[in-house]
């Protein structure tokens, strides 16, 4: 059988231009993608239990003491071992590195560590396009991101990222379509009614109001509450990234779960943690719906469990408090 139908179509989608870097390297432009990154499209669509990295070898290939720093250069072989179905597919990838450390023990495991990420990412990579394939095609390849979009990625090789939750129990995703219609129809009306003259709003204070849009399936109040509670953004930012796992991250709200008001945000119970990287990838994505449908996550849940964790441990707090009083 091999990989399914979704697995396939993620291994043929084109590299997004917010995650590649580049580099100067003897004169050379270079774009790479982070290996953080790697990993985390690996938990993505194989699963975090679904594949498996193995450092095969790793070789010295210079250690030495230089004007006071110390210097070494390794190269290492990887075997990537991925379990589609009911096969097991197999590929390796070589890698180079050097670092420089205050002492030799650290050159030596900052070279190691460098060589081994070089590997993992060059056996990724056979894949498909997600893990940096295309960036081997020349002038073909993805721009890269600007300056300001970079963040600094965890030092950690082969952190694990949380298990997240599939959008395939979801029978009806309609709700998202509706949510996203809503809200750009309510922002619109916004927009027209700022740029009417005097005599344009007068006729339209006079004219029938029709029956407002109602959004049942997000939420059925003609009012939609905007709670706001900073302890609860607090709590949310404290949880790991949905995608990578680090921490800490942002309380990101989501959007399409009430109507714009006046530029008010969400209320507060719509958020889940995002780390600063994933937060900006998905502003700078410019469609919300459907940058979590490709990362195949269903946030609603998520917040919704966030918010009463947050509720609960908050009710607890209070139970005791009254009770020391007492």
């Amino acid at each position: 059988m091999g990989f399914s139908v979704k697995q396939r179509r993620a291994l043929n989608t084109e590299l997004k231009p917010s995650v590649v870097r580049t580099r100067q390297r003897q004169g050379r432009e270079l774009s790479y993608i982070e290996g953080w990154h790697a990993i985390a499209e690996a938990n993505r669509i194989f699963g975090p239990d679904g594949w498996n990295r193995e450092t095969v070898e790793t070789k010295c290939l210079l250690g030495r003491e230089r004007q006071g720093q110390y210097e070494a250069v390794y190269v290492a072989r990887v075997r990537i071992t991925v379990r589609a179905s009911d096969q097991t597919i197999t590929r390796d990838g070589i890698g180079s590195g050097d670092a420089q450390g205050e002492s030799l023990g650290e050159a030596h495991d900052k070279a190691i560590k460098t060589a081994e990420t070089d590997a993992t990412k060059r056996a990724l990579a056979t894949f498909g396009k997600p893990f940096g394939l295309s960036l081997y095609l020349g002038k073909h390849q993805p721009k890269p991101a600007t300056k300001n979009q970079a963040d600094i990625p965890p030092s950690a090789l082969g952190e694990p990222a949380l298990p997240v939750g599939p959008l395939d129990h979801i029978a009806d995703k309609s709700f998202l379509v509706d949510a996203a219609s809503a809200s750009q129809s309510q922002e619109r009306n916004e927009t027209s009614l700022a740029e009417m003259t005097p005599t344009q709003n007068q006729a339209r204070q006079d004219t029938p109001l029709v029956p407002a849009l109602k959004i049942s399936s997000v939420n059925p109040m003609p009012r939609p509450a905007r709670k706001r509670e900073p302890e609860h953004l607090r709590f949310v930012a404290t949880q790991p990234c949905l995608l990578c796992g680090r921490t800490p991250s942002d309380a990101h709200h989501l959007k399409f779960t009430q109507p714009r008001a006046m530029s008010r945000k969400v209320s507060d119970e719509f958020t889940v943690p995002l780390c600063r990287t994933h937060h900006r990838q998905l502003h700078d994505s410019g469609n919300e719906i459907a940058w979590w449908i490709d990362m195949d996550i269903d946030p609603l849940p998520i917040a919704h469990g966030l918010w009463l964790e947050f509720l609960g441990a908050r009710g607890c707090e209070k139970s005791e408090l009254k009770n020391r009083n007492n």
